[in-house]
């Protein structure tokens, strides 16, 4: 099986318009990834490769439009490049040596120190003259120079993006501290709808595939047979996973004092900040009446009649917490969204983003003085399964026993 996308260190290359970014890329990764044209604003749509870098392995890598896009679409060409540079782990900035540095340059620059990404700096075009202003801008700053067209200049910028992937922040595995070899773990896995005909969902494949590298032993049932099969068992597993949606049955078909979780609180850990979420929905338990809930999906999949998102949670928000909310639904976040008016937020597991996006919507919504909570925390709780679904995590079970008090 492929690593997951949402697994892979992200490298995005930005500038300006025609500073060289595309004919750059294809340099450093010797193959063409975007076409290379002397009309401005050639690329126009953020370009993304999945490639393997040495021996760090596949990375994903985007080739964005200019951040100086002045055409009829410039503006929302503009918005996605910030996105993608916001949840990028290595920027590559493209500056061009014969033309004078730009606000929008020290910007990024400035954005990429208060995120603390790694930063590689290419002053492009090195073969024409020099404007002197942007030679003295680059004076006491790291950086490339380079022709897009030598070798030896590709190969160093290669050999340091290599480095820089290394360094790229790593993704917990989802069971990692609190399973121990030879642990039976005990998997409770409905058949999701959403799921392609064929497959089981990503969560419950990463664990699978952690458990089996942990050396553990695994037992698989769908949640109808569940009952059966653990009553069956003479040495009770040593933890059950099961899904968030069937968080009551899977508890009523097991003992009390089995320990359990979910693969969406496991995700809620390995992609995004557990005590965060927690602390979020301490305050939204006590949210007030007409109160607005933000639903934020992180993918397109196909809705069911029961969607998770934009169905069953809002259902049980209105049942368990205040039956006159009212829920917006938000694909993603983005830094120009109105928050106004927003008094919690309630996102998705983001199976399919890498922790540094979800990370990246969380400080959004923290800067936003925007409480957040995660599907699986919330439907623990709805369910009245917390604290036990967080009791394999010490410290997140103090925090929510302070929480809620």
């Amino acid at each position: 099986m492929n690593t997951p996308s949402s697994e892979l260190a992200k490298i995005v290359i930005t500038g300006i318009v025609n500073a060289g970014k595309s004919s750059l890329i294809n340099s450093i990764f010797e193959r063409e990834i975007s076409i290379v044209a002397p009309v401005e604003g050639t690329t126009t749509d953020a370009v993304t490769k999945r490639i393997e870098l040495a021996s760090a392995g596949p990375v994903t890598v985007v080739d964005t439009a200019g951040l100086d896009d002045k055409t009829e679409l410039g503006s929302l060409r503009i918005k996605k490049t910030l996105h993608e540079i916001e949840t990028a782990d290595i920027i590559i900035l493209a500056t061009p040596l014969n033309k004078a540095p730009t606000p929008t340059e020290d910007e990024i620059l400035l954005n990429a120190e208060r995120q603390n990404k790694q930063i590689m700096i290419c002053a492009t075009f090195a073969d024409l003259p020099h404007d002197e202003s942007k030679i003295k801008w680059l004076t006491g700053k790291s950086h490339i120079r380079t022709d897009n067209k030598e070798a030896n200049t590709a190969a160093e910028i290669r050999k340091k993006l290599v480095t820089a992937a290394g360094k790229a922040e790593k993704e917990i595995t989802p069971l990692e501290g609190i399973v121990h070899e030879n642990d039976h773990i005990l998997l409770a896995v409905p058949l999701d709808l959403a799921a392609p005909k064929g497959r089981l969902i990503l969560p419950q494949i990463e664990t699978i595939r952690d458990a089996l590298d942990r050396d553990c032993t695994i037992s698989i049932a769908k949640d109808r047979e569940l009952k059966q099969m653990y009553d069956n068992l003479v040495n009770k597993p040593d933890l059950v996973i099961t899904d968030s949606q069937t968080f009551s049955k899977t508890a009523a078909d097991i003992d009390s004092n089995q320990k359990l979780t979910s693969f969406s609180i496991l995700f809620a850990r390995k992609k995004g900040d557990l005590s965060q979420y927690l602390k979020g929905l301490g305050a939204i338990s006590k949210i007030q009446p007409k109160s607005k809930v933000m639903i934020v999906e992180s993918c397109s999949h196909h809705k069911q009649p029961d969607d998770i998102g934009t169905v069953k949670i809002p259902r049980l928000f209105r049942q368990m917490i205040q039956s006159d909310t009212e829920f917006i639904f938000a694909h993603g976040l983005n830094e120009s969204d109105d928050y106004t008016g927003i008094s919690a937020a309630i996102i998705c597991g983001g199976c399919m983003q890498t922790r540094r996006q979800i990370l990246s919507h969380l400080r959004r919504l923290e800067d936003n003085n925007i409480p957040v909570t995660n599907y699986g925390i919330f439907l623990a709780y709805v369910n009245g399964l917390l604290p036990r679904a967080i009791e394999i995590f010490p410290d997140e079970y103090e925090l929510y026993i302070e929480t809620m008090k």
